[in-house]
């Protein structure tokens, strides 16, 4: 038995001064959008679209999604491309950080105390120091349904 089998990798990122996890296997790449055409009449955390590469990507601004307020401290925004159901998006965040390898035993539940928006769209959250880490569950954030739409 090795120790790797309860350890889970997380790309990290920031948006709003909050970190936040995804799933390694959950990421297919991350790049600065180039180019972004709005949709009319798309629901609010819809950016827009862009051509990725020949694919096109829908980009969800993650600081819509997620109920905050401004834009990126620096006006510059990453993205981290995802897939799901054949469909590519693009997740707009203030910066990236680092890839984290993390106990699995050491996820928590979302605390009851968590913002509605966040344990919307949370998976569990790892204790850091000095930093929560919210691990994020990319089908829920891609669920932008009218049922998701209520809060």
């Amino acid at each position: 038995m090795t120790n790797d089998e309860h350890l889970s990798e997380y790309i990290t990122a920031m948006v709003g001064g909050q970190m936040f996890g995804l799933p390694i296997l959950s990421v297919q790449d991350v790049f600065v959008p180039d180019r972004l055409t709005r949709v009319p009449l798309s629901q609010p955390e819809i950016a827009g679209v862009l051509n990725l590469r020949g694919r096109i990507v829908t980009v969800i601004d993650m600081r819509s999604r997620l109920g905050l307020e401004g834009k990126a401290p620096d006006g510059q925004v990453m993205a981290i491309g995802v897939e799901s159901r054949g469909e590519s998006y693009g997740l707009l965040i203030d910066s990236v950080g680092e890839v984290l390898k993390l106990d699995d035993r050491a996820r928590e539940t979302s605390p009851i105390n968590l913002d509605p928006r966040l344990a919307r769209v949370c998976a569990g959250i790892h204790r850091l120091e000095g930093q929560l880490l919210v691990v994020l569950d990319v089908d829920r954030i891609l669920d932008l349904g009218p049922a998701s739409m209520a809060a």
